[in-house]
């Protein structure tokens, strides 16, 4: 039985005092059990919760009050246990990183194409169909027609946009992610950088794959999902890891006990790697960090932290 909803959000929005925000947004979610992952930045506020129905809709409606974040839009699914092991609440820079100065999805964006209008766009010849995830991502599942920049991380978007061949002539371009949120700030780039018609998916996958019929769909495999699901099918049904690519078996164990396992302890101030992937991710013997075996010795949080921000200072 599906007792427990999952909320994804985001909203760009100036949020001058996002700091004062977090210690009592991570009390009134843990007050309600709910569970999850929520960035806060000057720009404003993204992230997925996961708890009880009631209390998971406490905490959108409270979100909500602020006057600020009265649009805020999020997309449901359901599961029968809690997908997050702890609700943590960050501080970051930017919501989602690009690490492009003067990127601002409230000042200029691409043109939101809804669901049902998404398959006629990108069987245009046309329109190059571009997929802004990640390459691991891009493994389980995308778009039939979808470039894949394989990158590992968002920031390396734009020079993947700058080296593409079929990009050169500023073509029309069609873009999708899995909330929405990526394609904001990638469209709003591309537009700065000399694109003309720039169009992407509103939404993103979670929300074609909710409006659009699996007989009339155009998405092939399943859609990743940055949490304990680590996939959703087309019904959005959670997948748990039953099948991972292998592309994605430096990022996810496929050992891995997600019913029973924990992620490790990192930094909230310094750790952008644990939220965008499941880069450290251990089953009751073997600890691994991208893949790479490490011994029980060095299984100690802290140990595990520094192994994480080496990682982040190499792909830097």
């Amino acid at each position: 039985m599906n007792e427990f909803l999952v909320a994804a959000l985001y909203m760009f929005t100036p949020l001058d005092d996002f700091e004062a925000i977090r210690s009592p947004l991570k009390a009134y979610c843990e007050e309600r059990d709910v569970r999850g992952s929520l960035l806060l930045a000057g720009e404003g506020i993204n992230g997925t919760i996961c708890g009880p129905e009631a209390g998971v809709r406490e905490v959108l409606a409270h979100l909500r009050s602020d006057p600020r974040l009265a649009g805020l839009n999020h997309k449901e699914a359901w599961t029968h246990r809690h997908v997050f092991k702890r609700m943590k609440v960050r501080l970051k820079q930017e919501i989602v990183r690009l690490a492009v100065d003067g990127i601002d999805p409230n000042e200029i964006v691409g043109e939101y194409v809804k669901p049902e209008d998404w398959n006629a766009l990108i069987s245009d010849p046309d329109v190059v169909v571009i997929d802004t995830r990640n390459d691991y991502e891009f493994a389980f599942g995308t778009f039939e027609r979808a470039l894949n920049p394989k990158t590992q991380s968002f920031r390396e978007f734009p020079a993947w946009v700058d080296r593409e061949d079929e990009l050169q002539k500023k073509p029309k371009v069609a873009m999708f992610c899995t909330g929405g949120i990526r394609c904001e700030k990638a469209t709003a780039w591309m537009l700065k950088n000399g694109f003309e018609e720039v169009y992407h998916l509103e939404g993103g996958i979670l929300n074609y794959l909710e409006k659009v019929p699996e007989a009339d769909s155009l998405w092939k495999g399943e859609c990743f999902v940055f949490d304990d699901r680590v996939s959703v099918d087309h019904q959005l049904q959670p997948r748990w890891g039953e099948w991972i690519p292998e592309e994605a078996r430096h990022i996810i164990n496929e050992d891995t006990d997600y019913e029973k396992s924990a992620r490790a302890e990192a930094d909230d101030e310094e750790d952008d790697l644990l939220f965008a992937l499941f880069v450290i991710s251990f089953s009751a013997s073997t600890l691994l960090v991208v893949g790479v075996p490490v011994t029980s010795s060095t299984r100690t949080p802290t140990t595990r932290r520094v192994l994480a921000l080496k990682l982040m200072t190499k792909r830097a």
